[in-house]
């Protein structure tokens, strides 16, 4: 029995003021995957992620989202950078708790019960110890763990997450990449994950989805990443 597709793309083509980044593309995420989107700078990758989240309209084609666990399917976000004025003297929490908000909507009170989910997946992305600071202070490897924790909030059917481990180090990159994975094999959490670090995919992501000359490659991890596959889609050639 083949898996449920929770997104599928039919002849979607995205980009921004109706100049094409990406054409006619293909594409069906399954129920319960964790796939990576890889590919060259200025392939898409964000451009195809941020028309999946709603955040820029498909210029053509269409997309379907099957129902989530409880009605209308749910998304969660994790941008590249969050930055936040400084003006705004938002904690971590009040960040991360704007992951409730399309359930909870502005001016409403909050209940107990929400603010204690917010604070455990704080503690799931391992943000508790810092959450009551300021989010602006914070380094830039506890803003993706709060950044996580509010795409968490959001009790998502599909969590998207672009680059969310760029420029912080390798415990912190390691953290986040476990808690992703337990999400997926724990809790059945679909996701797709945008990333450049090859190796990190490997040790987590089951499938991958590579963004070629506008063409979207897919397939397992052991196929797409051997070296020799890495080398063709690189344009190197490996001895």
């Amino acid at each position: 029995m083949n898996p449920e597709p929770l997104v599928t793309l039919d002849r979607v083509s995205v980009g921004y003021r109706q100049q094409v980044v990406l054409a006619d593309l293909e594409l069906q995420l399954e129920r319960g995957s964790f796939t990576a989107l890889l590919g060259a700078n200025g392939s898409g990758k964000s451009t195809l992620l941020k028309t999946l989240a709603g955040i820029l309209p498909p210029l053509a084609g269409e997309m379907h989202f099957a129902p989530g666990a409880n009605g209308a399917l749910r998304l969660g976000y994790v941008p590249q950078r969050e930055s936040l004025d400084p003006i705004f003297l938002l904690s971590g929490f009040e960040v991360a708790h704007m992951g409730t908000f399309r359930r909870i909507r502005l001016g409403r009170i909050v209940a107990r019960d929400e603010r204690e989910r917010v604070r455990e997946c704080l503690c799931l992305a391992g943000a508790d110890g810092f959450a009551a600071r300021q989010f602006s202070e914070l380094s830039g490897g506890q803003k993706q763990r709060v950044l996580l924790a509010r795409a968490l909030a959001a009790q998502p059917d599909l969590l998207l997450l672009d680059e969310p481990t760029a420029g912080i180090d390798a415990a912190a990159v390691q953290a986040i990449l476990e808690v992703l994975t337990q999400l997926n094999r724990e809790q059945g959490l679909t996701i797709l994950l945008v990333s450049h670090d090859l190796a990190a995919v490997r040790r987590h992501v089951r499938e991958v989805a590579w963004l070629h000359q506008g063409t979207l490659l897919r397939g397992p991890v052991a196929d797409l990443l051997a070296p020799d596959k890495v080398g063709e889609l690189l344009g190197l050639h490996l001895g």
